[in-house]
């Protein structure tokens, strides 16, 4: 994706857009063993179909009903390299939810989750969230490629909601959100005793990890359920607490800059980066809007009852275009009832387990400043920060597809989160500690930054 015009630029965001509300048509996947196949059962899952596939990757299962690709494009750079595919068993099914959200498979059936089985496991277990909005297959070529084919069982979830109309879904502010924690919690208990179930022995150990909304739900397990992990990789986890600065505080200031209501110096003071100027207009119509207008219907839904674009029949354009309403959204004089929703899914710092996180320093949806680098702050406090490591990444950005359209200015972080990865089992399993934190400078210009990253040394 190269929009150098406006024009190409929401054509390009309409099209993703419309392409991620499609759910995958049912084919069969190349190497599909069929009915030979015997059936896996995952404990507490209403519904669950086995498959036993020559080859996992999202490569092959493109364009099968066992992926959808629409879930995971638009995410990675084009240059994004993957190992061969390996083959196992792949469970797909949901567990008990009353909301419909997601349509994959035609089961409008939300709680969807994918496991991934491989033949030659090597005895542990990686689980995480769904960036984003998105569903159970969005990292499938992110991360499920990567770690099956280091031999890690792999499982992820929808979380329990998803879409632009995510924060429909419970009874009170919140409610949605704290969803996301029970269902990776949820599966992180089943895929032990299914992976355990299989193998004839439970995993030795499992990790948590994920991207954006995944990557809050990783800081999250590890605070609050640090006894079912060993670990976790953090890739720029949102940062959702009830004090300033949050999203609360930066997303309206971004959304009065796009419709020419704040200054380019309102811009830095709220968080956002200097140098990351040239990725705003991008931003503006495609994340800000209906970030901000939908984490402010899930936690302040009476702010703007009329807001259009953030429900069912709504367009791509309506989704993604701001509330001019937004624009004036100002969180500290919103009632105490805000805060206290934030407060039941807030971070705190109080990790239990290590944790390693990469962050972008051009990151222009979550502000580096008012995220990781608060977040690192809040896990030193907690006195955690022995468990932690924080790695800056120089001329990254919040989505790794935008090193396509500017590839002297930013660089992937894929390849360093997948040395962090590296990094975090060797401390784990081997008790090898990683670098300390620091920025992961770019390097020289014949370096390929596409496929390969050096963390500080």
């Amino acid at each position: 994706m190269r929009p150098h015009r406006r024009t190409g630029l929401l054509a390009a965001v309409l099209a993703l857009l419309a392409s991620a509300v499609t759910a995958t048509d049912a084919l069969s996947a190349p190497g599909d063993r069929g009915t030979g196949c015997p059936e896996v059962p995952v404990p507490g899952a209403a519904h669950v179909r086995t498959a036993c596939l020559e080859d996992m990757s999202s490569t092959a299962l493109s364009g099968t009903d066992y992926t959808d690709r629409s879930d995971w494009q638009g995410l990675l750079s084009a240059r994004t390299g993957n190992p061969p595919g390996v083959a196992g068993v792949q469970l797909d099914g949901y567990f008990p939810d009353t909301s419909t959200l997601n349509a994959t498979h035609g089961w409008k059936h939300d709680a969807q989750f994918v496991i991934r089985l491989p033949e030659h496991w090597n005895g542990d277990l990686v689980i995480t969230g769904a960036p984003g909005t998105r569903k159970q297959y969005s990292l499938d070529q992110g991360i499920s490629d990567w770690v099956l084919a280091q031999g890690y069982a792999f499982a992820a979830t929808d979380k329990g909601n998803n879409g632009p109309d995510y924060y429909t879904d419970g009874r009170r502010p919140g409610d949605a959100v704290a969803e996301w924690h029970r269902r990776v919690t949820e599966l992180t208990r089943a895929a032990k005793r299914t992976a355990g179930a299989y193998y004839g022995r439970a995993p030795k150990r499992t990790y948590i990890t994920g991207i954006s909304n995944g990557g809050y739900l990783t800081r999250w397990q590890l605070e609050h359920h640090p006894a079912l992990y060993d670990g976790g990789v953090d890739w720029e986890g949102s940062l959702l607490t009830a004090d300033e600065p949050n999203i609360f505080s930066y997303l309206p200031t971004a959304v009065a800059y796009s419709r020419g209501g704040a200054s380019h110096d309102d811009m830095i003071r709220a968080g956002f980066q200097p140098g990351s100027e040239f990725l705003w207009p991008y931003h503006a119509l495609a994340y800000w809007g209906v970030t901000q207008k939908t984490y402010r219907a899930e936690f302040d839904p009476s702010y703007d009852t009329k807001c259009p674009g953030a429900s069912a029949g709504s367009s791509p354009l309506e989704i993604i275009a701001p509330c001019a309403s937004d624009a004036d959204y100002d969180y500290s004089s919103r009632p105490a009832s805000v805060r206290r929703a934030l407060r039941r899914v807030e971070l705190t710092g109080r990790i239990g387990k290590p944790l390693i996180t990469l962050h972008g320093d051009l990151d222009a949806l979550l502000p580096i400043r008012t995220d990781s680098d608060r977040y690192t702050a809040m896990i030193a406090a907690r006195g955690r920060a022995e468990l932690h490591r924080y790695y800056r990444v120089e001329d990254g950005t919040h989505i790794d597809a935008l090193y396509d359209a500017h590839p002297l200015r930013l660089r992937p972080i894929l390849p360093c989160y997948r040395e962090a990865f590296t990094a975090l089992t060797a401390w784990v399993e081997h008790r090898d500690a990683p670098p300390a934190s620091g920025t992961i400078a770019r390097p020289a210009p014949s370096a390929d930054v596409a496929t390969s990253c050096s963390l500080p040394r």
